[in-house]
């Protein structure tokens, strides 16, 4: 099957509309989030070292600063203010005592959960409003998204590009990629 100029057109105002509709988060709603996190003394900083936790397990202070792009100094500031609202912890590595890794607590592990609960509360009203025709079209669609998500990461391929990677041309998070470069973990 050969596409058209007129498909490759439909294709893409397609893509980009649901671009707009999947990205749109307005003032109020952010506005929501961050009084969320806020009152929870979350700041973006400590969700950025839970996701890195998350997904690294415990880190030492060096290897953690390295992943948040900072000095020792200012990551053992960042952890002494998590410690103490109980949100990591500092652990001594099992291999060598002498090495001290931070890990989150299970408070810091529940934030993640406690964001997927609020979330869906927001959600939930949303979906009541929409016709099951509407609702079974969302369904369809994120889960071709997840599927193809999931392809992407099993073939080395990631749909995910940093600021870093935009040109001087191209606002950061500009949609104006022509898909991901295998194994680079960026977009061209």
């Amino acid at each position: 099957m050969t596409l058209t100029t007129s498909d490759l057109l439909s294709r893409r105002e397609t893509t980009e509309r649901l671009l707009g509709e999947l990205t749109t988060w307005g003032p109020h709603e952010r506005q929501g989030a961050f009084r969320a996190w806020l009152r929870g003394s979350l700041s973006l900083v400590h969700l950025h070292v839970l996701t890195v936790l998350e997904t690294d397990g415990p880190l030492s202070m060096t290897r953690l600063a390295d992943a948040l792009d900072v000095s020792v100094a200012s990551a053992t500031g960042i952890v002494d203010r998590m410690e103490t609202r109980g949100l990591v912890e500092r652990l001594r590595a099992p291999e060598d005592r002498r090495v001290v890794l931070v890990g989150a607590t299970d408070a810091g592990r529940a934030v993640f959960s406690n964001l997927g609960l609020a979330r869906r509360a927001v959600l939930a009203p949303l979906l009541e409003r929409m016709t099951m025709e509407e609702l079974t079209a969302a369904l369809t669609g994120l889960g071709a998204m997840r599927r193809v998500r999931t392809e992407m990461a099993e073939s080395g391929l990631v749909a995910v590009r940093t600021d870093d990677d935009a040109t001087p041309d191209q606002a950061p998070g500009d949609a104006g990629s022509d898909g991901p470069v295998k194994g680079t973990g960026k977009l061209r």
